[in-house]
């Protein structure tokens, strides 16, 4: 009998999402890191260190949690101690890659409906200060899931692979930390996503009506706007940003609610209808991983100029060596 079809394509899902992940976050932050796009310095710190964060999720999740686990089960990266550390990191730089889409999401708001915090916010320095704050924060509140896990077997006195202790379902400090952390991520990062860009709709509308009045009247014609044309750049690129993660993440956080709601600890089989979900909505949220360069070079043509040249490069080079 064959293994059940969610397996199956998870055999193939994660290896393939690892190829793709790795070399698009790594180019998006050498492109990027250029500061070639036309983008202003704060922007640019905010999306490399979104793309890095999501290059250290594909490492530690995708990579070393299933490609491991899948086709590796005997190495060193089972051991309980090594296996312990990887599910801290994964936790972390989810925590992370979260948190940085949110402060993207409130440094866009800044900018387009707080006019006097604007120039003292959104900045390089502040940008570099609250992703070095979220990264800190992150790894900081990730470290118990280090001591969550025991060994699952031990052979010749070297523990093996992580359960979850009994203590983790029947302690009510560790039931307290697993709710503070899905309210924390992706709960609460979810709602303000949401929240920050129906209220930056709401100013822009707002602003292009008056706008568009002030310019019809000095002017008495129809004529681009530069700053409106800049702003609806800016904005093509938030929404594209924070709506696919919006996407990607809806089925894990629906999921994450209705399995604490009705106490979900284990599953009758592979082929039960909760795994199959759990599993989707985990294929879907590291998907988000790898969206967002191509967020970049579908809405910023100077990222696309960049990109071309990028790929060209070892041509170029290869043709003047010969």
């Amino acid at each position: 009998m064959g293994k059940p079809a969610i397996l199956q394509l998870e055999r193939v899902y994660y290896p393939v999402l690892s190829a793709v992940g790795v070399p698009v976050n790594l180019l998006a932050i050498v492109i990027l890191s250029r500061g070639n796009c036309g983008l202003s310095k704060c922007i640019t710190y905010y999306l490399v260190g979104m793309s890095a964060a999501d290059l250290l999720v594909v490492i530690t999740d995708p990579i070393l949690r299933w490609n491991v686990q899948i086709y590796y089960p005997n190495s060193f990266l089972n051991i309980t101690p090594v296996c312990s550390l990887i599910y801290f990191l994964r936790f972390a730089t989810t925590m992370i890659s979260v948190w940085l889409t949110v402060v993207f999401t409130f440094d866009r708001f800044v900018a387009i409906c707080c006019e006097k915090l604007k120039t003292k916010y959104c900045t390089a320095k502040s940008a570099a200060i609250v992703i070095g704050t979220v990264s800190m924060v992150g790894c900081l509140v990730s470290i118990p899931w280090y001591f969550i896990y025991e060994p699952y077997y031990i052979i010749d006195n070297v523990p093996w692979d992580c359960i979850a202790k009994k203590s983790f379902f029947r302690s009510s400090i560790w039931g307290a930390f697993d709710m503070f952390h899905r309210v924390l991520t992706p709960c609460v990062p979810f709602i303000l996503i949401l929240l920050l860009n129906v209220l930056t709709v709401r100013r822009i509308l707002a602003a292009s009506r008056v706008r568009k009045g002030l310019r019809g009247q000095s002017n008495g014609e129809n004529k681009k706007d530069p700053e409106m044309e800049n702003r609806r750049k800016s904005i093509i690129l938030l929404f594209s940003i924070s709506g696919s993660f919006i996407l990607l993440w809806m089925t894990r956080v629906v999921y994450q609610i209705y399995a604490r709601v009705t106490n979900i600890q284990y599953y009758y089989s592979y082929s039960d209808p909760r795994y199959i979900t759990e599993s989707t909505s985990m294929m879907l949220q590291l998907l988000s991983t790898c969206t967002n360069t191509c967020i970049y070079v579908l809405t910023q043509a100077k990222f696309r100029e960049e990109l071309k040249n990028a790929l060209k490069c070892p041509f170029v080079l290869i043709d003047k060596l010969n």
